[in-house]
């Protein structure tokens, strides 16, 4: 089993003990991702879209350090503080996977570990082997 883990330089990788992805196989794990920059700074408060963008945009960093895309992404988990906000995530959402249509699920959740950040996502991604087609 090949195993390569990704991390992004974040402060709290280090000091939770995480990577921003994992790679086995042919399979790729994104860890829950918040709106924070590398010095974890939050990006956007209380501002659900732009988060949302801001978050894609780093798991498609991860994904392309892994060897995988956007258009490799099966499924989808967003953690929302504010269920109010589905449209406005739902609109980020649509602009990644507009093509790919991941499966995908949004819960509310009491808080993250920012009062700022309205949302988390997490991503799984499939990288199809020379010759597959879907």
């Amino acid at each position: 089993m090949a195993r390569q883990c990704v991390g992004s330089g974040s402060p709290w990788e280090a000091a939770v003990g995480y990577s921003r992805a994992v790679r086995v196989n042919q399979q790729v794990y994104v860890a829950g991702t918040t709106a924070s920059d590398a010095s974890g700074r939050v990006i956007g408060p209380e501002d659900p879209y732009a988060q949302t963008v801001f978050i894609l945009r780093k798991i498609e960093a991860a994904l392309k350090e892994a060897g995988a895309g956007l258009q490799d992404v099966v499924r989808t988990r967003m953690y929302v503080t504010r269920i109010e906000d589905w449209t406005l995530i739902a609109r980020a959402h649509r602009e990644f996977f507009h093509d790919v249509l991941p499966a995908a699920t949004m819960v509310e959740v009491t808080r993250l570990i920012d009062p700022a950040m309205r949302i988390e996502i997490e991503v799984d991604a499939v990288i199809p082997e020379s010759g597959d087609s879907p």
